[in-house]
């Protein structure tokens, strides 16, 4: 059986309902039902695996240090940080994120299907407004931490790949702009 890898980023700011929602037994359940075999979870600063992991009913300790578990052939490896951020984005079936420009870009920019998941927690939330508009034009799906599970069930293969940039757009610009064209 191919191996299918689902990465998890929180990106720098905590996102600690995100994680929480990822490990319960019915999201991981889920996501064997789904196929998927092995979830890497960015966890970002401040990430406290006791107060998780004492919430699944059973489960194997691979390795302390990244912790890596094993919940019913499910692989979950949790680290702070990625030196290979990309490397991680490329090599996974789909990309659960946090509503970051920045994540969501990267994702969108390698062609992977992007689940992205507002932080309702944070003042001033443009991140619904960034992930209402991509999901309006077909590049992702968004949800809360309480929807998680149905957007999960979502079609990802009918989502559209995100455009190339138009590298000429800014020089064609900044040439206007001093007088050169």
């Amino acid at each position: 059986m191919k191996p299918k890898k689902v990465f998890v980023t929180v990106g720098t700011t905590k996102f600690p309902k995100l994680i929480d929602k990822i490990v319960t037994e019915d999201v991981l359940r889920l996501f064997q039902s789904l196929g998927y075999n092995f979830i890497q979870i960015q966890t970002g600063k401040d990430f406290y695996p006791e107060a998780i992991l004492p919430k699944l009913s059973s489960y194997n300790v691979k390795s302390e240090s990244p912790l890596v578990i094993e919940y019913n052939d499910l692989v979950i490896r949790f680290e702070e940080y990625f030196e290979d951020f990309d490397g991680e984005i490329t090599s996974s079936d789909i990309v659960i994120s946090h509503a970051g420009a920045g994540s969501c870009l990267d994702v969108l920019r390698k062609k992977k299907p992007l689940l992205v998941v507002i932080n309702e927690d944070l003042m001033d939330n443009h991140q619904i407004e960034l992930a209402e508009e991509l999901q309006k034009h077909g590049y992702l799906y968004y949800s809360t931490c309480d929807t998680l599970g149905e957007a999960l069930q979502r079609d990802f293969t009918i989502l559209k790949p995100y455009p190339e940039p138009d590298k000429s757009l800014f020089p064609n610009y900044l040439d206007k702009c001093v007088g050169f064209v």
